[in-house]
């Protein structure tokens, strides 16, 4: 409901662009006529016909989640004739000649026909074919946002709330007179200056990607990098007022304990998993197809701490009771945007050694069926498709597997032992000493960061020179060198810059990613001041060094001694690195 009224406010204001002005001469030419008969009419065909083309676009637009990684050049050549079609009106009207024509002939047609409901109808469909090209541009933002929920009937509705929007103000401006659409046309002027302006701007950035001035900016300016509106979208589509999302952190919210295995109740029936959009280790599978199993799904991202600490646990049930007719799903719902590509996902699950199922649930579909708020989330579906228990976060792995056991029962399964599996992950999978932790969950980008203690603050948006204070409190932590902090995420611009945070447990962990152009990062890390020795982590050595190769979960620090206050550097030696979150256990 949000996204919808911001689309329908976003469509509102849109009469206050240039944009909106090509189609003022269609929609004012019968402003003499009633307006049940015409205007009403011009405004539901012209709503109706631009989301319909609008969402074809959308339709096409899924390439851009993967162009920093593998369409580099394509998106220099797409920003390029972008820019182009800004600079020269003349090349983009020849572009869309076609629709323009198609529209003019439909308009023609309809002014033949006299101002019946039928032509004014017709009429209304010309214009939103002329105005699908124009506004384009003024939609990249939502078409951007309406991406994460894939091309659907959501995204539709989204597209035709920002036309209602526009069209309400365009009836407004019917009702009122002809004087509003005089005022209107003077702007023309300027607008076609600013649009020209804007051409301008865009082929500055794409001379300044190609030529390397800059490597992190195309990762800003692309639309494939959409970091921040994806992180608000995710944000707003998974958290509710005072319901936390389930993070890597050290409070955890635990459901309440499973009640006796014999009183399971029902809580509803298992939704469709046909909104995945790709499937590993497995063709889709439907919730007909999975009637006569116990099936448990597991909601779970790859670069979460706790997610990965339930991971030897879900992997040794799926094996052990294999036979007895029990299905694991992972559905893999990303939390941060570099987890919605595929190939990142895939190369994750060949890493953890996941076998089973994977359901790839990046336009959250799966998520919103099941009504999950959590990472990691357990839901135990009985062999007749009904939901019977769930459970959030870590712990409590044996009531977990009793529940497991007792719907595999109920299936007709007799011979189900009692007992639980015995699990010591290893690495990062290791079970977190919650005892002593005292550090939260941290974020690097703005939109969530917490206790930043360089001076000045963040400048967001912007390369900017940080530097730590001499001493840092428990949980502060700073930036050095030259970084460009945004929404999501921090990228070190120059090399030697690095990141100081002082902690308070067991394991530090640091979600990281190399350079734009996916060349590895060489860093080093040190624990008060000094190599890290046995106190290293798996992704570090004893002399506290290591390397970025992919986007993922790094674990920098595991101490071997007394867990205490310490100061935890990390200095990396080359340019690109991007810093996402802090994890502790």
């Amino acid at each position: 409901m949000f996204l919808i009224l911001a689309a329908y406010l976003g469509g509102v204001l849109t009469i206050l662009s240039p944009c909106i002005l090509p189609v003022l001469p269609f929609v004012f030419a019968r402003s003499d006529q009633p307006f049940r008969r015409s205007g009403l009419p011009i405004l539901a065909g012209m709503a109706i016909t631009f989301a319909a083309v609008a969402s074809l676009a959308a339709v096409g637009g899924g390439w851009v989640v993967e162009a920093n990684y593998y369409g580099r050049l394509a998106a220099i050549v797409l920003m390029a004739l972008f820019g182009i079609t800004l600079l020269l009106p003349r090349l983009s009207e020849r572009m869309t000649r076609p629709i323009v024509a198609l529209g003019a002939r439909l308009s023609q047609t309809a002014g033949n026909e006299g101002a019946t409901f039928g032509s004014s109808l017709v009429l209304g469909v010309a214009t939103g074919l002329l105005w699908a090209p124009c506004a384009g541009p003024i939609l990249g933002l939502l078409l951007t946002g309406a991406a994460l929920n894939g091309a659907s009937l959501g995204t539709t509705f989204l597209l035709l709330a920002y036309a209602a929007g526009a069209a309400t103000s365009l009836a407004v401006a019917l009702l009122i007179g002809g004087k509003v659409f005089t005022a209107m046309k003077r702007s023309l002027g300027a607008g076609e200056w600013i649009r020209r302006g804007l051409g301008i701007a865009v082929l500055a950035g794409v001379v300044a990607i190609a030529t390397g001035l800059d490597t992190g900016l195309l990762a800003q300016v692309s639309l494939a990098s959409t970091n921040g509106v994806e992180q608000a979208l995710v944000d707003r589509l998974h958290a509710t007022p005072n319901t936390p999302v389930m993070k890597a952190g050290p409070t955890m919210m635990m459901a309440a304990a499973q009640p006796p295995a014999a009183s399971l109740p029902v809580e509803g029936q298992l939704p469709s998993l046909a909104g995945a959009v790709d499937w590993l280790n497995s063709p889709p599978l439907t919730a007909e197809s999975l009637r006569g199993h116990v099936v448990l799904v597991d909601f779970w991202t790859y670069s979460c701490i706790n997610c990965l600490r339930t991971l030897p646990y879900v992997e040794a049930w799926a094996k052990k009771y294999h036979d007895e007719g029990l299905i694991v799903i992972g559905v893999h719902a990303p939390e941060f945007a570099f987890e919605r590509n595929i190939d990142n996902v895939r190369a994750a699950v060949k890493r953890l050694g996941i076998d089973y199922p994977v359901a790839i649930d990046n336009n959250y579909a799966i998520w919103r069926g099941f009504n999950n708020e959590y990472w990691p989330a357990h839901y135990f579906i009985d062999a007749d498709g009904r939901i019977r228990s769930h459970h959030f976060g870590e712990g409590d792995y044996a009531e977990s597997e009793h529940v497991i056991q007792q719907l595999l029962r109920e299936a007709g399964h007799k011979d189900i032992a009692s007992g639980t599996v015995s699990v010591a992950g290893k690495g990062v999978e290791a079970a977190a000493d919650m005892t002593d932790v005292e550090s939260p969950e941290t974020y690097i980008g703005t939109d969530r960061a917490e206790n930043f203690a360089s001076p000045g603050g963040a400048d967001q948006g912007q390369v900017h020179p940080y530097t730590a204070p001499a001493t840092l409190a428990l949980n502060r932590w700073a930036l050095t060198g030259d970084w460009r902090v945004g929404g999501q995420d921090a990228v070190l611009t120059q090399p030697d810059g690095g990141i100081t945070y002082r902690f308070h447990a067991r394991d530090l962990h640091l979600v990281l990613g190399p350079a734009p152009d996916g060349k590895p990062v060489k860093f080093q890390v040190l624990v008060d001041g000094h190599a890290p020795g046995d106190n290293h982590g798996v992704d570090t050595d004893a002399d506290g060094n290591g390397v970025i190769n992919a986007q993922r979960l790094y674990q920098l620090v595991r101490l071997a001694g007394g867990i205490g206050d310490h100061t935890f550097e990390i200095r990396f030696l080359d340019p690109g690195a991007t810093a996402y979150s802090f994890t502790f256990g």
